[in-house]
């Protein structure tokens, strides 16, 4: 039997474990998330995620879906009734990097005490509206900037906040262009 080894709560030999079966065999290693999207009013409208595919097989272990609202804030238009999309992909990045830094550095033997973030993206309107003097539509910088309390050297942190950057699929889907289809059906 083999014994729990557990760092910064990730049980470290089930997650070397998982890289073994991928290793073996890659399929494993293929995912699909899914979202689900309802229009409520205005700049509100409500996101439900529950079902994914991954490991080979349909995911059951969700009782409950998860439930977001989108909405704007009054100076665009809004209510407030939850963040807006641009504030979520910042919530992405975030949870995404951070959970791979707490990976990794379990992984690396590296215990981490406290970890915290911040991250703040430059968005001009102009290029969503359509209107002279921009061309880009969405954010033009992101930038993200972590504390980390751990007895690990500075050299060792550093290290691992750039694997969190490189191997983040949020981080990489933002940064790298990810095609994208939309279709459209009638109701």
């Amino acid at each position: 039997m083999q014994e729990q080894t557990i760092v910064n709560g990730v049980n470290v030999g089930q997650l070397v474990g998982t890289i073994d079966a991928i290793k073996e065999k890659a399929e494993i290693a293929k995912f699909k998330f899914r979202a689900k999207n309802k229009w409520i009013d205005g700049g509100h409208n409500r996101s439900t995620i529950k079902d994914f595919y991954g490991a080979c097989q349909e995911d059951t272990s969700r009782e409950k879906p998860f439930v977001f609202d989108n909405d704007e804030p009054p100076v665009l238009l809004g209510e407030n009734n939850g963040a807006n999309p641009v504030e979520f992909i910042l919530h992405a990045i975030a949870g995404c990097i951070t959970t791979t830094f707490v990976y990794y550095a379990a992984v690396h033997g590296v215990k981490i005490d406290e970890i915290e973030s911040t991250y703040e993206g430059d968005l001009d309107l102009r290029g969503m509206l359509g209107l002279p003097g921009r061309t880009q539509v969405g954010y033009e910088r992101i930038r993200v900037a972590f504390k980390v309390k751990s007895d690990a050297p500075r050299e060792k942190l550093e290290e691992l906040i750039r694997l969190a950057q490189q191997r983040s699929p949020a981080t990489n889907s933002v940064m790298n262009a990810v095609p994208v289809s939309v279709n459209l059906e009638a109701m």
